[in-house]
């Protein structure tokens, strides 16, 4: 079988640096990290930090994010 994803509009920060996005924090290790529903994710330079359906943070490498999601004019 195959799906396809149901539009829906996300919400989502590009992380350059800290102060970016209130997610994002320092680990133990002082890399940026952010808490999602697997766990803490480091995130990187450029990563998108996708905001889900139910409030949850997840983050996108750009490749990825620039293949799936496409602007939407408010």
């Amino acid at each position: 079988m195959k799906f396809r994803k149901k539009p829906v509009v996300i919400e989502a920060t590009q992380f350059f640096k800290m102060g970016d996005h209130p997610a994002v924090f320092y680990n133990h290790n002082g890399v940026p990290s952010v808490q999602t529903p697997e766990g803490e994710r480091i995130v990187l330079k450029h990563d998108w930090i996708i905001t889900g359906v139910k409030g949850a943070y997840i983050i996108c490498r750009p490749d990825i994010f620039e293949m799936t999601y496409e602007r939407v004019e408010e």
